[in-house]
């Protein structure tokens, strides 16, 4: 064999460091807190006993108290206000000089130490509280952090090198989202059940599609369900979150005039693929369960959109009271997710709170594994994720909140 007949060697590509399987799991809490946020005042109103009032009669509580009351006007959120109150409190009676309004590079070391506080084992001297207490800790006081600088991103803790000053929320840091990961693992060895967002299974998604189809619907709802269940089927089916279906564009779309088998769509980015690399999807239809058919979705949606609405722009459109599909005011993503909330309160679902803005993608992976019968790697490369976050995908196929209640089949042998 000639030098030319030799085989250029195939470079492996190495395994994911600890150090990127730790950031990955950082950008998993980030979202993890996003998808809570939804219901996070029924998140803190369950864990509001463990703040009593009786307990803020000192002077660092009414300071306190007055500094919460001139930062923040809403008179809604007395739950977050009795936690903002308890951290101000927690610090001025082990430091008189603390301010609650100073924001910089210790400022995150604030937040993590109230939390330890308040979750951190009781051998130690901490109260031991759940995991869920840090969580509606972190959003509450991620709303007296968003008040006091109000024109600060909500995404992001930055260090400006030109002023010297720190940018965003100290709660979105990577010092306080390691924190919280730990923590969870912790309360997690210790039997603790995590309040990770709860997976949509596949009758789920039917249960959803006969009650935003419902034929006893009135026009308005039948039109504003068609596009609600497209958006759920869609995020389904192609494990997205609620904040990315609602991007979905006409200009994505390629469907070929006449073809019913299938349709391709293509995204330039998503979220945790900054790179511009386009990533595509053909989804086919489903004859053997056409509840979960994209194609007839589409055509229910193109039924419904008729040659009135132009096929550019934004793909999910709000409807009117009376019924009119606005082109003008795309669907938004809080209007999406606070419509799942009510769609599962109509079907009766008690659990509702427990799904989020990840429950479409959490169950789309464990459909595509249990029921499709696909790999691991098949389910990472149609998410389009990297090798570290398809290291991480675990999370999306298995939750403490999942499958409990089919335990006593799983060693079926007929």
């Amino acid at each position: 064999m000639s030098s030319k007949d030799v085989l250029p060697a195939v470079q492996e590509k190495s395994a994911p460091t600890d150090e990127e399987v730790g950031e990955e799991l950082c950008l998993l809490d980030l979202e993890d807190a996003d998808s809570l946020l939804l219901h996070v005042e029924d998140l803190i109103s369950q864990h509001l006993d463990e703040f009593p009032e009786d307990q803020l009669d000192d002077d660092a509580a009414r300071y306190a108290a007055k500094m919460t009351k001139a930062s923040i006007t809403d008179g809604t959120r007395d739950g977050h206000l009795r936690i903002i109150k308890y951290y101000i409190t927690f610090h001025i009676r082990r430091n008189k000089k603390w301010d609650p309004k100073r924001v910089d590079d210790k400022t995150p070391h604030d937040i993590t130490a109230f939390i330890t506080q308040k979750c951190g084992p009781v051998e130690q001297g901490f109260e031991g509280r759940k995991y869920s207490t840090a969580v509606s800790t972190r959003a509450a006081l991620t709303m007296w952090y968003k008040n006091i600088r109000p024109n600060e991103s909500l995404t992001e803790w930055w260090l400006d090198s030109v002023s010297n000053t720190w940018r965003g929320l100290p709660t979105r840091s990577r010092q306080v989202s390691q924190f919280m990961v730990g923590l969870e693992k912790t309360k997690a060895k210790s039997g603790e059940v995590s309040s990770s967002a709860r997976a949509l299974a596949l009758e789920d998604i039917h249960r959803l599609h006969n009650h935003c189809l419902d034929p006893n619907l009135t026009l308005s709802q039948k039109r504003a369900g068609i596009i609600r269940y497209t958006a759920y089927v869609l995020a389904w089916l192609m494990l997205l979150r609620i904040d990315e279906v609602i991007k979905l564009r006409f200009e994505n779309f390629e469907k070929i005039p006449g073809e019913r088998k299938y349709v391709d769509i293509s995204l330039n980015t998503r979220k945790q693929n900054q790179t511009g690399l386009l990533h595509s999807w053909r989804l086919h239809a489903n004859d053997s369960d056409p509840v979960v058919c994209p194609v007839r979705a589409f055509i229910l949606l193109a039924s419904l959109y008729g040659p009135e609405i132009k096929k550019s722009g934004p793909l999910f459109l709000h409807v009117t009271a009376q019924g009119a599909v606005m082109q003008s005011q795309p669907l938004t993503a809080s209007v999406l997710s606070r419509a799942l909330s009510r769609d599962l309160q109509g079907l009766g679902y008690a659990s509702w709170a427990l799904y989020g803005t990840h429950s479409f993608r959490c169950g789309g992976c464990q459909y595509r594994i249990k029921v499709k019968r696909g790999s691991a790697d098949m389910v990472a490369a149609w998410g389009g994720w990297s090798q570290v976050e398809a290291v991480t995908m675990f999370r999306y196929f298995y939750s403490p909140n999942d499958n409990h209640e089919f335990m006593h089949d799983y060693d079926r042998n007929y």
